[in-house]
């Protein structure tokens, strides 16, 4: 078995046939929803067609973990994708809201046989959250889809 030691990943080997399921949260819709166009614009030019992307929409990042698990039961997708984004503000909602969903999907990752990748922005400030989420300016979206087909392949790989 060869390491990649790397740190940028090579780009994923087509992928048509691929189901991708795409949970994303509607609170800062402005940033999820750019987020979530470079990911299915991606994920269109490595060969995954429109409709075997799912797109499932909860109302914020809270609700991530509880709804990628139920998909992910559903037995549909090859990898999973959890969009959300949560901005600091003045009181400590932001620290309870972004660790439940750190570690709630980290758990639902743990627990079932497909790549979970994890996109929730967590940033200081709306400028900070749209740096990482315009498509001009470096779309983490692309880089999340990127990530689930490199998945699938190291998951198919290890079943060999």
């Amino acid at each position: 078995m060869q390491l990649d030691t790397g740190s940028q990943l090579p780009d994923p080997t087509p992928a048509p046939g691929r189901r991708i399921g795409i949970i994303a949260a509607r609170f800062n819709s402005d940033v999820t929803e750019e987020m979530l166009e470079g990911c299915q614009s991606t994920l269109e030019e490595f060969g995954v067609e429109g409709g075997a992307v799912d797109v499932y929409w909860v109302p914020g990042a809270w609700e991530l973990p509880q709804a990628a698990r139920r998909i992910a039961a559903l037995n549909r997708h090859d990898a999973l994708i959890a969009l959300g984004c949560v901005i600091r503000g003045e009181t400590p909602h932001f620290d309870y809201v972004a660790g439940e969903a750190s570690s709630g999907l980290g758990a639902v990752a743990r627990e079932i046989d497909i790549p979970l990748l994890f996109g929730v922005l967590t940033t200081d400030t709306p400028e900070q959250a749209w740096a990482r989420a315009s498509r001009e300016e470096g779309n983490k979206g692309g880089d999340l889809a990127r990530s689930a087909l490199h998945m699938i392949g190291l998951y198919e790989g290890l079943e060999d």
